[in-house]
């Protein structure tokens, strides 16, 4: 008796190691892919992201930006803070969310 249960349990210990195994190489296959192995396209793609991305960091900014790039800039960072007042823009802004007081509320 104790020899059966032994062995049914030991099949479904397997069917169960057998499925995450199985699974488990499934998806860790993917996420080992190596790059000469990639579509010609997508490779393609990740080239021209690295290559933007050095000349991105050796210009310090825009790629192919020139002078009317930088003038155009100016004059919509002048526009917006005519419209939404002085102020930083490039920075994102600082919220203050103070603690409502408990005890004003609550009646005595």
């Amino acid at each position: 008796m104790a020899l059966r249960r032994l062995f049914q349990l030991s099949s479904v210990l397997r069917s169960a190691v057998a499925l995450t195994l199985r699974r488990n190489v499934g998806l860790s296959a993917v996420a080992f892919v190596r790059v000469k192995d990639l579509d010609p396209v997508q490779k393609l793609f990740l080239d021209k992201i690295r290559d933007y991305n050095s000349k991105s960091a050796a210009s310090g900014g825009v790629v192919d930006g020139g002078p009317a790039y930088q003038k155009k800039v100016s004059e919509e960072v002048s526009r917006l803070q005519r419209l939404y007042g002085d102020g930083d823009l490039t920075k994102f802004p600082a919220f203050k969310f103070p603690d409502p007081k408990l005890d004003e509320a609550a009646p005595k």
